[in-house]
């Protein structure tokens, strides 16, 4: 019998502002109307210029002792931004990595709870009322089941114009936990984005030496979920490419895969030195791809910002983040009842029981002598 051919397919890719700030006017356009008009850009610029200075502040608390690991979002706003805008806010569920501070936001998480987090304060996973997302995640890859499930929970219901996107690196990929949810995204059809921000690096392992594809997004194929290529440091590459997804979820049932080409100027985390495996050159060609560099050239071009506006924003920015950091560190300090009062919705005797009961004779003490013994005098 001759042979057939059962199988094509293609990944397109998708720019629409280029790294000079120069815009493709025809994709930027949809039925005569801009996809993102002056405002909008000028919101998302903001957005992620608010949100460059908190990295900065964020990696001096870090370095000062005022706070754990942080990992920065330095080069990957566009894609948090962006995508957050595109979302619907009180009907979509954004399931985030760690590098999604703007979105969270976005969607209704005060900044100073991703401070919170990582200084090591749970408080700062308890969502706030209303918003619709889930905490930071660390685990590589493991929340992008949650998403699946959460959008399971929509085609459930019969939720109609709901969707969930979640983040991800495009170490993630290489995980077992990524093709599970992308399995059951795709058998059982539900509206779930999985958004890949491919900075080119997990951790130290560069992206040609973690995967043999050319590209992220044509993992999608193997389950049948259509899936774009974006320009990730590109507002309105992003904003169209999430956008259409969602279109696509909510009105066919199914998943979208996009993956967004970007770059982490900064470390993998405070507790990494890039410099040890990047080249200066590689962090310098893609430092002139800044999403917010070429953000303000478009918004100059277009005469709508100057340097007054800039002036106005940095001052502001600063302002913003310090308070941010004050009602940080301005809390009060967490009752070592928390653990009890607040593992479950409702507590059951038995934790009702340890919490009244948890007493020790080192309350008071010197903490450095709790659990010591009394060691001899002339030892």
């Amino acid at each position: 019998m001759p042979k057939t051919t059962v199988y094509k397919a293609s990944i397109e890719n998708l720019q629409i502002l280029d790294e000079d700030g120069v815009l493709d006017e025809s994709l930027a356009m949809e039925d005569g109307c801009p996809i993102l008009t002056d405002e909008q850009v000028m919101y998302l610029y903001e957005q992620m210029w608010i949100g460059r200075q908190l990295d900065e502040v964020a990696f001096k608390l870090q370095r000062s002792g005022r706070m754990g690991t942080y990992p920065q979002n330095k080069g990957q706003e566009a894609n948090a931004a962006a995508a957050g805008l595109a979302m619907k806010k009180g009907a979509d569920y954004i399931v985030p990595a760690y590098r999604e501070n703007i979105a969270m936001h976005m969607h209704g998480l005060p900044y100073h709870y991703v401070l919170l987090h990582w200084m090591g304060d749970e408080r700062g996973n308890q969502i706030p009322e209303g918003a619709l997302l889930t905490p930071l995640s660390v685990p590589i890859g493991t929340h992008m089941l949650h998403a699946t499930g959460i959008a399971w929970s929509f085609k459930l219901r019969n939720e109609t114009d709901r969707c969930a996107i979640t983040f991800f690196g495009d170490g993630a990929t290489s995980e077992g936990d990524f093709h599970g949810a992308m399995n059951f995204a795709s058998t059982l059809s539900v509206p779930v984005i999985f958004y890949c921000q491919n900075n080119q690096w997990a951790i130290s392992v560069p992206r040609e030496q973690q995967m043999n594809s050319p590209t992220v997004a044509q993992k999608a194929l193997a389950y049948e979920i259509p899936a774009i290529q974006v320009d990730g440091n590109d507002v309105f590459a992003v904003y169209k490419a999430v956008r259409d997804a969602r279109r696509h979820c909510v009105r066919n049932g199914g998943p979208f895969f996009i993956e967004g080409v970007t770059y982490r100027l900064g470390d993998h985390t405070t507790a990494d030195d890039a410099r040890r495996y990047r080249s200066e050159e590689e962090v310098s060609v893609w430092a002139a791809k800044d999403p917010l560099i070429r953000t303000r050239k478009y918004l100059v071009h277009r005469e709508a910002w100057n340097d007054e506006r800039q002036f106005e924003l940095e001052n502001r920015a600063r302002k913003i983040v310090h308070e941010i950091v004050a009602a940080a560190e301005g809390i009060e300090a967490p009752s070592v009842t928390d653990i009890f009062n607040h593992m479950f919705a409702e507590m059951d005797e038995d934790l009702r029981r340890q919490r009244d009961t948890m007493r020790t004779s080192s309350i008071g003490q010197d903490p450095s002598q709790v659990g010591l013994r009394s060691q001899p005098q002339n030892a």
